[in-house]
């Protein structure tokens, strides 16, 4: 891989990129947003919203979507195996990171981010709307899932008993310390206690990105995450609150850097926070 290049450039296109391709009926924008009232003020044209919390989730149970229920939602919308879906959104792609992530779980082929997210977009003055658009239903099937980019409760405790895999939480130093239980600005509740996975190491997830929200360049990446002694070929664990910062950085490591064995853990620290038994770490200034 070049030094100067990202492992995989292929999944992400820039907002030109997306302006040539707004009426093409082969891609489909799709805006995920941590503000679930965002994509209703404005949205590019022709971007379908979905609701992180009532659209992909199960419920009462909390877990991922099902392989049948993401199969409806993706058909209903007009999403078939071989449309090329460009997910963006609010808080440079969290959420959009997190429904990539949810599509390479179920196997899609072509997904990809939009580089810099929502904000990128509005401050460069393109264009929005504020329609819902309605395409035709499509007929998609979803692969099994793949468990290698996902971590359980269970792996992520044999990683601590057993050090035979890396953790990178990527939550604030605060959160990392146990000062938080959530970032600053956000309701400070979900988890009985403070602290980080003994042995994760803290790198925040946007370090990984600059003003703008556009990711830095592979060199800097790189340098980042070795800085840290993070290394390449280590099965790596990537936690946060509740998943969706931590598919951010699972999305550099993976497919921008190339590291061949990267995990998200959805359940992250409102899970492991509130276990009875499990090992925490607390470093309190």
């Amino acid at each position: 891989m070049s030094q100067t290049e990202y492992a995989h450039p292929e999944v992400l296109v820039d907002s030109g990129w997306v302006a040539t391709h707004l009426k093409d009926p082969k891609v489909r924008l799709v805006e995920v947003d941590v503000d679930t009232s965002a994509y209703d003020k404005n949205h590019i044209p022709g971007a379908i919203g979905l609701n992180w919390q009532k659209d992909l989730q199960q419920h009462p149970v909390r877990d991922l979507l099902t392989k049948q229920e993401l199969e409806q939602l993706l058909s209903s919308r007009g999403i078939g195996n071989d449309t090329t879906v460009i997910a963006y959104g609010d808080n440079n792609n969290w959420f959009a990171a997190w429904f990539f992530w949810l599509l390479k779980y179920y196997g899609h082929k072509d997904a990809r981010l939009l580089n810099g997210g929502r904000a990128k977009w509005l401050a460069e003055g393109r264009e929005t709307a504020t329609d819902v658009p309605s395409y035709p239903s499509a007929r998609y099937q979803a692969k099994d899932p793949d468990a290698s980019v996902r971590a359980l409760r269970e792996l992520v405790l044999d990683a601590v008993v057993r050090n035979g895999r890396q953790l990178v939480d990527v939550r604030s130093p605060k959160e990392y310390s146990g000062e938080l239980l959530a970032p600053e600005n956000l309701p400070q509740e979900g988890a009985q206690r403070g602290g980080h996975i003994p042995g994760a190491k803290n790198i925040p997830w946007a370090q990984a990105v600059r003003e703008d929200g556009t990711f830095k360049s592979a060199d800097e990446l790189r340098a980042l995450y070795e800085s840290k002694g993070v290394k390449a070929d280590a099965e790596t664990i990537a936690y946060c609150r509740i998943g969706e910062r931590s598919s951010h950085t699972w999305f550099v490591l993976k497919y921008l850097l190339g590291y061949p064995k990267v995990r998200n853990y959805d359940g992250s620290w409102t899970e492991w926070g509130s276990l009875i038994g499990v090992p925490i770490e607390q470093e309190v200034a």
